[in-house]
């Protein structure tokens, strides 16, 4: 017993690390010092991996759209991806939904980029990977950058008869008021929903796999018993998260653009 409980807090001890690590945020190349207005405008680690998600996706996008009467497979995946958004928002939308496929293609497309790359083992010029779907602040600018969409749609089309969205058709009279108040809430908190669903989706798994590394490594340190009780362990639930991560990374992607096209639906036909 004494064994057991000396040779777990060992594992305990060599374990300890902050799960929260990996999400702060830092500034890069010296511009720490950077201000614009009274403003820190910093180049950070965040901004950096938004770079190379646009990137890596205009690649993507480039590679695809070349004008082969045979098409190739990567012409064949980006026509496929669109495709899939357009079924989707035809589905949600209607015929009105092609027009809004620049957008949530766009939007799909960076916030999976973003995800997956968030995922990958790689270090780039010393900096390690970072999930920036993992801040609240770049998933609220997101929902904010949508709601926005649907407020113009919404005035732009109906006028005031908008507010007629937050009364549904056949509500009695003297319940209005009060249906009214809580439709408006409830659409007042849509960004604010839209952005926490991926942000706490992104932050929980990378914390739990922060976590199950802590273990595989301090049970390997800690010697052989507890590198088969702990580690071994660990390390194959850690491979089964990593796979249920990249399910998640594209399920949270597609929930995202599926959540801004009801949305989008509600502006052009006040359903």
């Amino acid at each position: 017993m004494v064994f057991w409980e000396t040779g777990f807090s060992r594992v305990a001890t060599e374990a300890k690390v902050d799960p929260m690590h990996q999400f702060t945020i830092e500034p890069l190349f010296g511009t720490d010092h950077w201000a614009l207005g009274g403003f820190n405008i910093a180049f950070t680690n965040s901004a950096l991996w938004m770079l190379i998600s646009a990137v890596v996706l205009y690649a993507f996008m480039l590679g695809g759209m070349k004008r082969e009467l045979v098409p190739g497979r990567w012409q064949v995946m980006v026509e496929s991806m669109t495709g899939f958004i357009e079924n989707m928002l035809s589905a949600n939308i209607g015929k009105e939904g092609r027009k809004y496929l620049p957008y949530v293609f766009s939007l799909f497309m960076f916030i999976l980029f973003a995800n997956l790359l968030g995922l990958l083992p790689l270090g780039l010029v010393g900096v390690h990977p970072f999930t920036f779907t993992s801040h609240f602040t770049a998933t609220g600018v997101l929902a904010i950058l949508s709601f926005s969409i649907v407020l113009v749609v919404g005035f732009y089309k109906h006028g005031l008869h908008f507010f007629s969205l937050f009364v549904p058709h056949g509500t009695p009279l003297p319940m209005i008021p009060l249906i009214f108040v809580i439709e408006l809430v409830s659409f007042l908190v849509r960004p604010f929903s839209l952005g926490l669903r991926l942000f706490v989706a992104m932050m929980a798994g990378h914390v739990l796999l922060e976590v199950l590394s802590s273990f595989v490594i301090g049970g390997a340190n800690a010697g052989a018993f507890f590198m088969g009780l702990v580690s071994i362990p660990s390390f194959i639930l850690m491979v089964a998260i990593c796979a249920l991560e990249i399910l998640v990374a594209g399920i949270q992607a597609y929930v995202f653009a599926l959540l801004t096209s009801l949305y989008i639906n509600d502006a052009e036909h006040l359903h």
